[in-house]
């Protein structure tokens, strides 16, 4: 039996499109072609809200339609959208629309699988948010739906941010030598809650708190910084243990508000991951530490620490004696490198995907591979148990 044959478990899932998937080979219409792609937005609320606007300031995009369940969120998502734009609150009608090209799914985590495929079969390219899909199951079977001419895109987009492949180049080509660890972080200070405006919305708008729904933070914000460091790396991790729990928010959750995770990687590396509610020093942060040295990002920012005795002065620097080398403290030398904003970067690269008939830079497989990561992490923690990677997850 193909693994396709599954039901998500939500309340909040639709049931699947009747539509067949095309009867042809996809025929790439915009080869040579000024025409924008009509992408329609299934779930505008905090995220495709804000992609929406993203979107309209990228040529050769078209926002043609908006698709949420919840009124005022439909009603914010047209209101950036336009007047051009279609709204719909079932997302099997959006699918239906011929004239609509592609989709960009930004629902909550539990209904990401049921939706891209129905697009998938609907012949729609599908722009994901992170994390792809919840569960080993449904991750297999996007996987499996995916292997056609359409693009599927993931949206980590710090995979398709030019400074951190300039930095991932960096890397290999041996700016900090030999890798020997990864101490990845992303804090904040704050319930993490979102403003329920009537209490029987409380579990739609606050999916990220209910196990049903949600990863928790190890799918909504973990994922970026697991999906950077198996893209370094060039592998997943053999085995990943979790801890953390719901210590300081006794609110009702269910997902917890702290997590610290582990991974050991085949080549002998080991990478932490840690995401906070309660304390947001440092905020978000990756350092990848080698026996030369160390590169500390943020989200648009880079610095290189050279591992041991250094002078901040040398004999010559871009051809001036004594020059004094640019230094921040406790970081090191700054990248100047100028790049565009990582989301919009993420959607040029759909765009441009789709155009060219090309693989996207966040595609199917390391997309997957970090949502199989995601799941190994979040069953370690449930269980307190080191969960090693099962070949049959292998893409």
């Amino acid at each position: 039996m193909k693994r396709r044959d599954f039901v998500i478990k939500s309340s909040l899932a639709a049931a699947a499109v009747s539509s067949a998937s095309p009867g042809f080979a996809y025929i790439n219409k915009y080869v040579g072609s000024s025409a924008p792609i009509r992408i329609g937005v299934i779930g505008t609320g905090d995220r495709g809200g804000g992609l929406i606007s993203v979107m309209k300031n990228i040529e050769g995009i078209e926002v043609a339609a908006c698709c949420d369940i919840i009124p005022f969120r439909l009603a914010n998502g047209m209101k950036r959208a336009g007047d051009s734009a279609k709204a719909y609150t079932d997302y099997r009608k959006l699918l239906e629309d011929k004239s609509i090209d592609a989709v960009l799914v930004a629902t909550p985590f539990s209904t990401h699988a049921q939706i891209e495929l129905d697009a998938l079969a609907a012949g729609k390219h599908v722009y994901g948010e992170k994390t792809m899909a919840k569960g080993y199951d449904a991750v297999l079977d996007v996987v499996d739906a995916a292997q056609g001419n359409l693009v599927f895109q993931t949206g980590h987009q710090y995979h398709s941010s030019r400074l951190y492949t300039h930095v991932v180049d960096l890397i290999k080509d041996g700016k900090i030598g030999e890798i020997t660890a990864f101490e990845c972080q992303w804090n904040r200070s704050g319930n993490w809650r979102r403003p329920v405006p009537e209490p029987e919305l409380e579990r739609m708008i606050n999916w990220r708190m209910y196990r049903e729904y949600s990863g928790g933070l190890t799918a909504e914000l973990c994922s970026h910084q697991i999906d950077f460091t198996n893209w370094v790396l060039g592998e997943t991790p053999s085995q990943v243990f979790g801890t953390g729990g719901i210590d300081y928010w006794k609110d009702g959750r269910e997902t917890f508000d702290n997590v610290h995770h582990l991974f050991s990687y085949p080549s002998g590396v080991e990478a932490t991951f840690t995401c906070l509610t309660t304390n947001a020093k440092d905020d978000y942060q990756i350092k990848v530490m080698g026996d030369k040295g160390t590169i500390i990002l943020d989200y648009v920012n880079g610095w290189f620490y050279p591992e041991g005795n250094y002078t901040k002065k040398r004999a010559e620097v871009d051809g001036v004696a004594g020059a004094t080398i640019p230094w921040e403290a406790g970081k090191g030398i700054p990248f100047e490198f100028t790049h565009a904003d990582p989301s919009k970067q993420a959607l040029m690269d759909f765009r441009d995907a789709i155009k060219n008939n090309s693989k996207p830079i966040s595609d199917l497989k390391t997309g997957a591979n970090t949502a199989i990561c995601v799941q190994m992490a979040i069953d370690s923690m449930l269980k307190n148990e080191v969960v090693k990677w099962n070949p049959k997850h292998s893409i």
